[in-house]
């Protein structure tokens, strides 16, 4: 049995979803590595991983530093995955879950953004958690590689 087969990654990679899972996947890409990049280093008017270590510390997530580095590449290397297209299930899922455990800072301010809320962490969920769904789309590295891994392979004169 290939170790494709047994981490079954044909079915963690195939996607039959069309441009719709494309359309979300990239700009959703996009949000989370720019947040990623945020937290890990300090690009887009980001603390860095140490300012947002001190900031996670002081909101209950410890020990800070260390779930700044977590959250920080969750989103910076999942965005750029999902960007890509390659592993978006995986990558939408660890957003997904990195979206949860953001919205429960927020959910004391209720939904809002503007009160400090939970609509921006629950959209990207969504979004996310959609994707563990759909997979990459129609344009994405992971619809390539699926149809590569699908293709019968051919016995060489040697094998037989």
């Amino acid at each position: 049995m290939a170790i494709s087969e047994k981490l079954n990654i044909p079915n963690i990679i195939n996607t039959h979803a069309g441009w719709g899972a494309t359309a979300l996947r990239v700009p959703v890409g996009v949000i989370l590595a720019a947040h990623g990049a945020q937290k890990l280093f300090g690009w887009f008017g980001g603390y860095g991983l140490e300012g947002t270590g001190q900031w996670m510390a002081s909101v209950g997530f410890e020990p800070g530093y260390l779930m700044a580095l977590l959250a920080g590449s969750a989103e910076f290397f999942g965005g750029i995955a999902l960007i890509l297209g390659v592993l978006t299930r995986p990558a939408a899922a660890v957003a997904a879950f990195t979206m949860a455990m953001a919205m429960t800072v927020h959910l004391g301010n209720g939904l809002f953004i503007s009160n400090n809320g939970y609509e921006f962490a629950l959209v990207l969920l969504a979004a996310s958690v959609s994707l563990i769904f759909q997979g990459g789309g129609a344009v994405s590295i992971d619809k390539t590689i699926a149809a590569l891994l699908g293709k019968p392979r051919h016995a060489t004169p040697a094998a037989a």
